[in-house]
């Protein structure tokens, strides 16, 4: 949800439901049936119906994850190992580091990524934080 609504498009989305309130309190007396189905539609769409397709999706998709994925991280880069495949993320190849309150995301490309959550950090997360931005410096790096 955190780039959903701190992007362009989020931006759009918080201006139609502001939009959409707006004429509702000021046109809700003069509209009728469809009218007002569609000033509720318009309330709803952004605020409740968007967030719990986008719950869905990340429920679904956790389901389909069966096997364990463990992370290594050295100098060289992150190692990732999910049943017996293994692959290599090295460091010039994160495209950038995101800090946010609950986690700590590095992306492999400009969608795709690593979160280590706070439960998975514990008290080293500010050292962990400050290592990962140390070995992509000069990159995008975003508290």
């Amino acid at each position: 949800m955190y780039y959903i609504y701190g992007s362009l498009a989020g931006l759009c989305n918080i201006i139609f439901t502001v939009a959409a309130f707006a004429l509702g309190f000021s046109r809700w007396d003069q509209a009728q049936g469809i009218v007002r189905c569609l000033i509720v539609l318009g309330c709803c769409l952004f605020t409740v119906i968007q967030p719990l397709m986008i719950y869905a999706k990340a429920k679904k998709q956790a389901a389909g994850i069966t096997q364990d994925t463990q992370v290594s991280i050295d100098d060289n880069g992150l190692y990732i190992r999910v049943g017996d495949d293994t692959s290599q993320l090295p460091w010039k190849s994160v495209k950038r580091i995101s800090r946010k309150p609950a986690m700590i995301i590095i992306f492999s490309d400009t969608t795709h990524g690593f979160i280590f959550t706070n439960r998975v950090l514990g008290n080293e997360k500010e050292e962990f934080y400050r290592y990962a931005s140390s070995k992509v410096e000069g990159r995008n790096v975003h508290n």
